[in-house]
Parts: structure tokens; C-alpha cells; sequence
């Protein structure tokens, strides 16, 4: 027969069970307070490169895209707030305030003409339109970070991605996975026709006219019935280049 441990032995076991679990978690403390210690080193290191580097950071559209990447890889938003260490340094967070202004300022002008959703890259290419004078180049990057602090207004400013591209919207309409597809295929020449949709996406005719209908009512797209051929286009401002505003 096997013999049970006895109380000795079960205490012994005991104590080492709380041994192994307090040197656990000296280990574990150990290794946080050294991680702390190395972020804390490398924010140090971080204000100090941007000291020496504020001007590039300023002016270089790709400088200030890596030193926001930099800067969330030790958990630090220069854009968090417009006081503090980095808005006095830098001068960034009053950057993208106005950009943000501007950005807002374009998406109302044009949104008569695209029912409130713009191309990004068309976007970003009004946006350099009106800061010609300014000194600060602007960038993609600019732009989405611009925006993506927009979203405190609640006023529905969002990128979505519609295929390889970026569309910016302005009003809070929701788009389903139907219209999504719809405005894919009209990437390519603008425009599509029922039976374009119906042969491109393989959907029946009724599906096909209520997404398109959906669409239309909403302003993000224009009829144009003036064709030999009988068949009504469905333009879609936002994958066509705004020429002015």
C-alpha cells in the first residue's frame, strides 16, 4: 500500500507552493518596473529627438507620419491635447485643429455635389488647394489623423474603404455591404447601369434598382438619362475628381 504523506508533508508542499508563487511574482515586478524604466527612457529620448528635429517634424509630411509612429509605439498622442509638453514643442495639435477646420469647411461646400462623401485622395488634393500659401506640406497621413479627430464632433466624419479606395463621409449615413459594392464598381468609369450591376455583381434586377434607389435618395448619387442607348446612368460624385467648389 502507498503511504499518504503525512501533515509534515503536506506543509512542507504547502510552503513551497507560496515560495514558488512569491518569487512568481518578484519576478513579474521586477520585469514591470524594468519596463517602466526603459519607457520612461525612451519618452526622454523622444522629447529630446523632437527638440532637435521640430522643424523637420513641422515641414516633412513623411518625418511627421514616422515620428507618430514612434511616438504610439511608447504609448505617447501628441495630438491628445492642445496644451502640454508637445502641442508648446511642437505646435502640431494647432495643426491639425485647423486642418480639421478646413477639412469640415470642404466636405460642406462639396456636399451638395456628392451627398456628402468625397474621395480621400480628392480630399487631400482640395485641402493643398486652399493651404497654398501655408508653409506646412500636407500629407494623406495628415489628413486621416485630422479626421480621425474629428469623430468627437458626432457629426458622422468617417473613412471608409469602398476596394483599393478611401472615401470620406460627412453625414451619418450607413452604407451596407450593397452599396459598398456599388460604389466599388463604379470606381471605374464614374458611373454604373442597372444592367451593369446586375452582370458585375450577378444580382437580380430588384436588388439591383433598391440599393441604387437607396443611394440616390440619399444624395450620393445623380441620374443622368440623356443617352441614345435608352439606359439611365447612375453617377457617383465621389468617384469622379471635383474640378471646383
Amino acid at each position: 500500500m502507498r503511504r499518504r504523506p503525512g501533515i509534515g508533508g503536506l506543509q512542507s508542499a504547502a510552503a513551497a507552493r507560496d515560495q514558488y508563487r512569491l518569487l512568481g511574482e518578484n519576478v513579474a515586478k521586477v520585469r514591470t518596473d524594468l519596463m517602466k524604466e526603459q519607457l520612461a527612457t525612451f519618452r526622454s529620448q523622444l522629447e529630446e529627438f523632437a527638440r532637435k528635429h521640430k522643424n523637420d517634424i513641422r515641414k516633412n509630411p513623411a518625418f511627421r507620419s514616422q515620428f507618430h509612429e514612434m511616438c504610439a509605439k511608447v504609448g505617447v498622442d501628441p495630438l491628445a491635447s492642445n496644451k502640454g509638453f508637445w502641442a508648446e514643442l511642437l505646435g502640431i495639435g494647432d495643426f491639425y485643429y485647423e486642418l480639421g477646420v478646413q477639412i469640415v469647411e470642404i466636405c460642406l461646400s462639396t456636399r451638395p455635389h456628392n451627398g456628402g462623401l468625397i474621395n480621400l485622395q480628392e480630399l487631400c488634393n482640395l485641402l493643398r488647394q486652399r493651404r497654398k500659401g501655408d508653409r506646412e506640406a500636407v500629407s494623406e497621413d495628415d489628413c486621416l489623423r485630422a479626421i480621425s479627430k474629428l469623430k468627437v464632433l458626432g457629426s458622422g466624419f468617417e473613412v471608409i474603404s469602398v476596394g483599393k479606395k478611401k472615401l470620406v463621409r460627412s453625414v451619418p449615413t450607413e452604407l451596407n455591404k450593397d452599396h459598398n459594392e456599388i460604389l466599388e464598381l463604379a470606381q471605374a468609369q464614374g458611373f454604373v447601369t442597372v444592367d451593369e450591376v446586375e452582370r458585375g455583381l450577378s444580382w437580380t434586377s430588384g436588388r439591383a434598382t433598391d440599393a441604387l434607389d437607396t443611394l440616390l435618395e440619399e444624395g450620393l448619387a445623380m441620374i443622368d438619362d440623356g443617352h441614345r442607348d435608352g439606359r439611365r446612368r447612375y453617377w457617383f460624385p465621389c468617384a469622379s475628381s471635383i474640378s471646383s467648389f
